[in-house]
């Protein structure tokens, strides 16, 4: 264990929660669905060398990328199982994600057109994009007769294979019923494809949606943020199974003081002590992905108890008011993110507090946090 290990701060992976919450999405949609582990962005910041270590005895179908170099980094770990790279390739990216063997995402007559003129060994496959809504990529699903034909004659006339169609819902986690109507479009446009819908993988089901709507499974469902631990519809109102926390984020109290009245902390000046109060200086930052906007309302466990953080976060440091909790020392751990006894702050907490997304909370936590499994050494060692 190194020593920036034992004085600084870290991410905890829960590896035995990340094949939990696998197991969960297999329960929601059946047997009959493959499974596409998203492991885009580093496997959402926890690692995509562990995350797919640990995922490949649950035998997924395969796994999603957002660019090329991620499923080339994966090959590179030795996956041999479809790699499909969701995000529209630059043209720049498409020489490597040939030469990888990975599976691209179309969305328009050019991109496809690059893809086949990639196709200089073996035959390449493509999933077919079709935007019901979502907007940011894919073929109109109001004009599906016209690009499905074109995009069959290529496929038929060069060496690229139409394996996939897919669809992506916007507001799976939301109250509306936004989805049921992007679902009818995505049928509706399944209707008119040239090709036996036998002949293609359909999906469409991220988290949310897998886990609300296993009607909506068709061949394959996308599980991202719920494998991490994010739940993916705080806000849909109605049941949703929550995941078990998979990451925990810890840092060391590296300076205990008492503060006398009229005592100020961080830039600005934001919090002044208004009686004798004890602070501790935490080794983490938004320098390490600690949000800035939890300075003066977010939290922190020590010892047990959930404490305030007070002041501004810094680039490198925080600081929390322990004064009701008198033991704490320099050198103990201060939870972020996770549980210790039987006090908890859960990521999705974190995120609302930082007003964003546990998605953003995740990903932006910096590589300076060394990641490191659980179990795999004690906490207050």
């Amino acid at each position: 264990m190194s020593n920036d290990l034992q004085t600084r701060a870290w991410v905890e992976v829960d590896l035995e929660a990340l094949r939990e919450n696998y197991r969960a999405v297999r329960g929601a949609v059946g047997d009959r669905p493959a499974i596409i582990a998203m492991v885009k962005a580093d496997a959402y910041g926890l690692g995509a060398d562990r995350v797919v270590r640990t995922l490949e005895p649950l035998e997924p179908w395969g796994y999603g990328v957002a660019t090329a170099d991620e499923g080339v980094a994966l090959r590179d770990f030795g996956v041999r199982r479809p790699i499909v790279v969701f995000g529209p390739l630059p043209p720049t990216s498409v020489e490597t994600a040939a030469r990888a063997g990975l599976s691209a995402t179309i969305s328009n007559m050019d991109s496809l057109e690059r893809w086949a003129s990639a196709a200089t060994g073996g035959r390449l496959d493509f999933h077919v994009e079709i935007d019901t809504g979502m907007g940011r990529a894919g073929f109109d699903w109001r004009d599906t007769p016209e690009w499905s034909r074109a995009v069959q004659e290529i496929a038929a006339a060069r060496r690229v294979r139409w394996t996939g169609v897919m669809t992506h819902f916007h507001s799976a986690d939301g109250a509306d019923a936004s989805a049921s109507v992007q679902w009818e479009r995505f049928q509706e446009a399944l209707g008119q494809l040239p090709v036996s819908r036998a002949d293609l993988m359909v999906h469409a089901a991220n988290s949310a949606a897998a886990l609300r709507w296993p009607q909506y499974a068709a061949d394959a469902v996308r599980p991202g943020i719920f494998l991490y631990g994010g739940h993916p519809a705080n806000h849909a109102g109605e049941p949703v199974p929550a995941p078990r926390p998979v990451a925990a984020v810890r840092a060391r109290l590296v300076l205990v003081r008492d503060a006398p009245p009229g005592s100020t902390v961080g830039y600005g000046a934001t919090h002044v002590a208004k009686e004798w109060e004890r602070w501790g200086t935490l080794a983490i930052g938004y320098g390490d992905g600690l949000p800035r906007r939890l300075g003066n309302r977010g939290s922190a466990i020590v010892h047990g108890r959930i404490v305030p953080l007070v002041g501004r976060i810094s680039m490198d440091m925080a600081v929390v008011d322990i004064t009701g909790v008198p033991e704490a020392r320099a050198g103990d751990v201060a939870t972020l993110i996770g549980s210790d006894g039987d006090a908890c702050i859960t990521l999705d907490e974190v995120a609302e507090q930082a007003e964003t997304i546990s998605y953003e909370i995740l990903t932006g936590l910096r590589p300076r946090l060394p990641r490191v499994e659980k179990g795999a050494w004690t906490e207050r060692n």
